[in-house]
C-alpha cells in the first residue's frame, strides 16, 4: 500500500498546506489498497512536537475504493475526528510554534473492518479500535521548518 501526494517523501510540505499558506489538507492517492480492506483511516502527526505525537487530522472509514482525496477535502465516506485540542478539521504545519524542522507523518492503515465510533472520537480511541485489525500501513513524510 502507498500514499502520495504533491510532496515527495520526506521533502518540505508546500506552503498552501501550512498556517503560513491557505492551511487547506494537501491532495492524496492511495495506492495498492488490500482487497480485504474494510475501511481505511488516515491519521497526520508532528512526530518531533511537544507533546508527541501531535495530532494533526485524522480520518476513519474511509471506504477501501478510495483512491485519491481532493486538497482542502475529507476523503468522502470519512468521518473526520477531532484533534488539535480537541477540534475537528486539519491543521496545517505551523512553524510559528516550533523551531528547527518537524517532521509530519500522513499515515493510511488498511483496517479488516469498518469502526464503530462516534465522530467526536479522538486518535487514541481509534488507533485502539484499530488494534487486532490492522492489514497494511503507508506513510508518507512531509517536512517543514522555521524559516
Amino acid at each position: 500500500m502507498e500514499i502520495t501526494s504533491t510532496f515527495e517523501n520526506d521533502q518540505e510540505i508546500p506552503v498552501r498546506y501550512t498556517c503560513m499558506g491557505l492551511n487547506i489538507s494537501p491532495p492524496f492517492t492511495f495506492h495498492y489498497v488490500p482487497s480485504a480492506a474494510k475501511s481505511l483511516v488516515l491519521i497526520v502527526e508532528d512526530v518531533d512536537a511537544t507533546p508527541a505525537p501531535w495530532r494533526h487530522w485524522h480520518v476513519f472509514n474511509i471506504p477501501p475504493a478510495t483512491t485519491s482525496v481532493a486538497e482542502g477535502t475529507v476523503p468522502a465516506g470519512g468521518t473526520e475526528g477531532l484533534c488539535n485540542n480537541h477540534t475537528f478539521g486539519y491543521e496545517g504545519p505551523c512553524p510559528k510554534y516550533f523551531s528547527g524542522t518537524h517532521h509530519y507523518w500522513f499515515r493510511l492503515y488498511a483496517l479488516d473492518t469498518m469502526l464503530d465510533l462516534p465522530p467526536e472520537s479522538e486518535p487514541d480511541e481509534v488507533l485502539n479500535a484499530m488494534q487486532g485489525h490492522l492489514l497494511e500501513t503507508a506513510t508518507l513524510i512531509g517536512t517543514c521548518k522555521q524559516s
